[in-house]
């Protein structure tokens, strides 16, 4: 793929790993000041997406590298394992979350600790910084068909989702207090429960779609019909038999057995062939490689005319 993708790419991995180093430290340190747990634990989440971001910038610079005798079809499968990286690291993190949220909902001694009120105005801005990181990620990831990216993007919009059920538990945390109402004060480690269970809930999804397209599969029918139209409009090409394109990371591969005349010559069914090669890779960004078999058309019956005549009719790079 163009130098270009990957530098956007990497632009956008390193910019999600300062993001989220600068809001990982800001909701720590006021989670910790402000004794919300609720926080405490949307900041170990964020800490989690430094984490990623680091594994998906090291997957998109391996997929960068060209093919080579022990990966003849390149590295784009790299990014898929980041994001499976990405993912794995969701699920640690959801799960120690939801640990430390019923260890003090269910055996806290004593009164909960009701949290300062500047630390909704932590959550607050932390939701609008992670809102525009997903949308800047996700628009850039499907622009450039990147799964880590996608990923990661994702990642952005469960933060979004996990901040604003900590912010609802921390408000309701310190109105208890304001009012007495003692029982909200259960709000805030209810809220950092939620958090887990939205970030276990995100970290299950994007984990069986990562390894989904890490394992070989084709495109669908519909999806490589396109594929299939632009081979078989090539000059000499009398029917596309069979067309496969397997996704390898953020590009695919695609296989193709094409029908020509059976009466031009090995050097003329070469040409074609090289032709439909050119026409894919040209005309879809994503074809990475395309690889011809070239068969001697027969109709067959029905369809099979008589005579030697009518055989000269086949299309060839000739007429």
């Amino acid at each position: 793929m163009t130098q270009q993708r990957f530098a956007k790419a990497e632009f956008a991995a390193w910019l999600g790993i300062f993001g989220n180093l600068a809001l990982a430290v800001m909701k720590g340190v006021v989670g910790f000041l402000s004794g919300s747990q609720a926080l405490i634990a949307d900041a170990a989440n964020s800490a989690s997406d430094v984490a990623g971001s680091f594994a998906v910038l090291i997957g998109l610079r391996a997929a960068k590298r060209p093919p080579d005798k022990d990966h003849p079809y390149g590295h784009g499968k790299a990014e898929s394992i980041a994001a499976i990286i990405v993912s794995v690291l969701l699920l640690l993190v959801g799960f120690e979350v939801a640990r430390t949220a019923v260890v003090t909902i269910f055996f806290s001694e004593g009164p909960i600790p009701i949290p300062e009120s500047y630390a909704i105005w932590a959550l607050a801005v932390a939701i609008v910084v992670k809102e525009i990181l997903f949308r800047y990620k996700f628009r850039l990831g499907k622009q450039l068909n990147s799964q880590a990216l996608i990923a990661t993007a994702w990642d952005h919009r469960s933060d979004v989702m996990a901040s604003g059920a900590a912010l609802i538990g921390v408000a309701g945390a310190v109105l208890g207090g304001m009012y007495g109402i003692g029982w909200l004060a259960y709000a805030d480690p209810v809220a950092g429960l939620l958090v887990a269970a939205l970030v276990l809930r995100m970290g299950y999804k994007l984990i069986m779609e990562s390894i989904h397209n890490t394992l070989d599969h084709v495109l669908h029918a519909e999806d490589a019909e396109e594929l299939v139209t632009a081979a078989q409009n090539v000059k000499g090409v009398i029917t596309v038999d069979e067309l496969r394109a397997r996704e390898h990371g953020h590009y695919v591969i695609v296989d193709a057995k094409i029908s020509v005349n059976p009466r031009i010559t090995v050097l003329e069914g070469h040409d074609i062939a090289k032709a439909v090669k050119h026409e894919l890779m040209n005309k879809f960004s994503h074809v990475s490689d395309v690889f011809v078999h070239v068969n001697p058309y027969d109709p067959g019956f029905p369809y099979k005319i008589d005579g030697d005549a009518a055989q000269d009719d086949y299309p060839s790079l000739l007429h």
